[in-house]
């Protein structure tokens, strides 16, 4: 799959050091491979959820939320946000 954007991921880990490491490592899991449906890709993220049209992947060992939009028939990410468990949880993705 492709990814847009990487610099997303750039971005959060130039802010957070020790989230870089996780967030390399899942970018290169997507690009890696190619996804056809939800459940391909549970079976390789276990601990992912889906809010609407969003796919939330929990990074990191549950401390940072990579929210996405996926395109299965295009093979492509969307990365709408890198948080924070916390501010995953105050809802500041949401604006």
């Amino acid at each position: 799959m492709k990814i847009i954007s990487n610099s997303a991921l750039r971005a959060f880990a130039s802010k957070h050091p020790a989230a870089n490491e996780s967030l390399q490592g899942w970018r290169r899991v997507i690009e890696k491979n190619r996804f056809g449906n939800w459940a391909e890709l549970k079976r390789t993220f276990n601990a992912i959820d889906k809010v609407g049209e969003l796919t939330v992947f929990d990074i990191g060992g549950n401390k940072y939320r990579l929210i996405a939009y996926l395109r299965f028939e295009k093979q492509i990410v969307y990365v709408k946000a890198v948080l924070t468990h916390r501010e995953y949880d105050k809802g500041a993705w949401q604006s």
